[in-house]
């Protein structure tokens, strides 16, 4: 490489390691404020459902959300139950002594337990679609300012959400196996 593709390539390395988090010491020829697009880890994407649905402010949004998580063909359910069932088929050819009970549980998660959490957010998904409602706690912010408000005001135009405290578990809720 001559000099010019060795330095475009560090550059490019620098932005890379610093747009997914990580503290990169160099030279101020290599340090770019540039951070590549890149795909998120599968997690964040998925814990991206969780904040739609925080900012969700109808019921019809809230359940567009849930049909993501629940949908049959290519729902996140439909591919984790993937995940077990092929876990489980890993396991049958191990020939360890508890590879056939590990898969049959995993055989158990996928068949019972997810059944029963997916039949419960489908429930769920559907009791929200048909409600047609606003969430009576929630607003959507249309970043104005009002016009009585002074122009400085326009980084707060919208209140910010409210906090939600969770009850405590009743004293008796133990686990169970």
């Amino acid at each position: 490489m001559d000099g010019h593709d060795e330095a475009s390539l560090a550059t490019e390395a620098v932005a890379r390691l610093r747009a997914v988090g990580y503290h990169v010491d160099c030279d101020d020829d290599f340090a770019t404020e540039r951070r590549p697009v890149r795909d998120l880890p599968l997690g964040a994407s998925v814990a991206q459902l969780a904040e739609r649905i925080r900012q969700a402010t109808t019921t019809e949004e809230a359940a567009d959300v849930l049909t993501e998580l629940t949908a049959a063909h290519d729902g996140i359910l439909t591919a984790l139950e993937d995940v077990l069932v092929a876990t489980a088929e890993f396991h049958d050819g191990l020939g360890g002594a508890a590879d056939p009970h590990i898969a049959h549980r995993l055989r158990y998660l996928a068949d019972e337990r997810l059944r029963i959490i997916r039949g419960d957010l489908a429930h769920t998904l559907n009791a929200l679609a048909d409600w047609h409602a606003a969430h009576p706690g929630r607003s959507t912010c249309t970043q104005e300012v009002p016009a009585g408000e002074r122009e400085q005001w326009a980084v707060r135009a919208c209140p910010p959400p409210a906090r939600t405290v969770l009850a405590p578990p009743p004293a008796n809720a133990g686990l169970r196996r």
